[in-house]
């Protein structure tokens, strides 16, 4: 007899994703000890020998709940007892306040967890010189991760969701549901975590969770979360499509003079000027999640609506500025202050509209 439906959908997806690496390559586990990470490590260790591979396991402690210490070593307990060679144990350190969070804007603790484990977890991949990080996010996830994006008013790149490959990281069970590695757990005599965190309305993704995603399904039907998430494939292909075809509008108003030509942005559609703009913030030295929408609207107004106004403050402390013709990054500068001019611009340029 094969194994339990749940376990069997697990290890195919694992499978799926495990076709892109080569005989010997490590793959990352990282498991905080819920259901969902501790099926996906499961499925990795029996499915990696049996292609060639190898699959070691992390754990992040974030430090952020009385006994997280002790919940992370039980977890690397648990990730050896399923044959992962190596596990690492990571301590985190994540910021408690904005004064803590480095020069950028604060998110939130939220936020804040996730990029202090994200961090980590790359740190592990290059001491191990692991291929992937393998991340146990599920169709669940992805669905709360759209309605995220929808409440806060984000374009078509967040409620794209999660992809399920981002250069380091994969993430393969996009397409099961929390329930199902519930059963997976429960199948192969596995205790898995539950996270108070989860659970604590204090955090936006517990209250999707546990009220929100409820409340659709009794209004709209069961099938809430397999839509969202399916909106989300949907989204991500086109999104995909205008970050190429915005590549190839920035390429083209490259000219070697500082920034951007002004009118020139002007002139793209704007799905691509507005992708043009965010990237060239985040070339300038903007971090991509303090980055707002805000500051994007900003930033095209000075290519789109200038009326001599005189620049948009912008995360990480840059500001973007039009001048003689030209959007320009720079570092924020004292009042009345300019940036130096651009090669063989006109003195007749200085301050005002272009």
């Amino acid at each position: 007899m094969g194994p339990h439906p749940d376990v069997a959908a697990v290890r195919s997806c694992v499978r799926a994703a495990a076709d892109r690496f080569s005989p010997g390559d490590l793959l990352l586990v990282a498991c905080s000890g819920g259901a969902d990470s501790l099926a996906l490590a499961a499925a990795v260790a029996f499915e990696a020998p049996r292609l060639g591979l190898l699959a070691g396991g992390v754990t992040v402690d974030h430090g952020l709940q009385d006994g997280s210490a002790g919940q992370a070593a039980t977890v690397q307990v648990q990730l050896a007892g399923l044959g992962l060679e190596p596990v690492l144990r990571c301590q985190a350190s994540v910021p408690g306040r904005p004064a803590e969070a480095g020069g950028h804007e604060y998110q939130g603790p939220e936020a804040a967890a996730r990029a202090a484990r994200y961090a980590e977890l790359g740190r592990a991949a290059e001491r191990t010189g692991a291929a992937a990080v393998l991340l146990g996010h599920t169709l669940d996830d992805q669905a709360e991760t759209v309605l995220l994006a929808l409440a806060r008013g984000s374009g078509a790149r967040s409620l794209a969701g999660m992809p399920a490959v981002s250069g380091l990281y994969l993430r393969p069970l996009l397409g099961i549901t929390r329930a199902q590695t519930r059963q997976a757990c429960a199948a192969q005599g596995l205790q898995p975590w539950q996270d108070p965190q989860n659970s604590d309305p204090a955090f936006s993704r517990a209250r999707v969770r546990h009220d929100l995603l409820p409340a659709l399904a009794a209004a709209l039907g069961p099938g809430v979360p397999a839509a969202l998430a399916r909106t989300a494939r949907l989204l991500r292909a086109d999104a995909d499509l205008l970050d190429e075809l915005a590549a190839g509008a920035a390429a083209g108003l490259a000219d070697g003079a500082p920034g951007l030509p002004a009118e020139a942005l002007a002139a793209l559609p704007d799905a691509l000027r507005g992708r043009v703009l965010r990237a060239a913030a985040i070339e300038a030295g903007c971090q991509p999640g303090s980055l707002t929408e805000r500051h994007v609207t900003e930033l095209d107004a000075l290519v789109t609506n200038w009326h001599g106004q005189r620049w948009a403050d912008l995360p990480g402390g840059l500001r973007g500025l039009r001048r003689y013709g030209r959007l320009l990054f720079t570092e924020q500068l004292g009042q009345g202050r300019r940036p130096p001019s651009p090669p063989g611009a006109r003195s007749e340029d200085q301050g005002g509209p272009a």
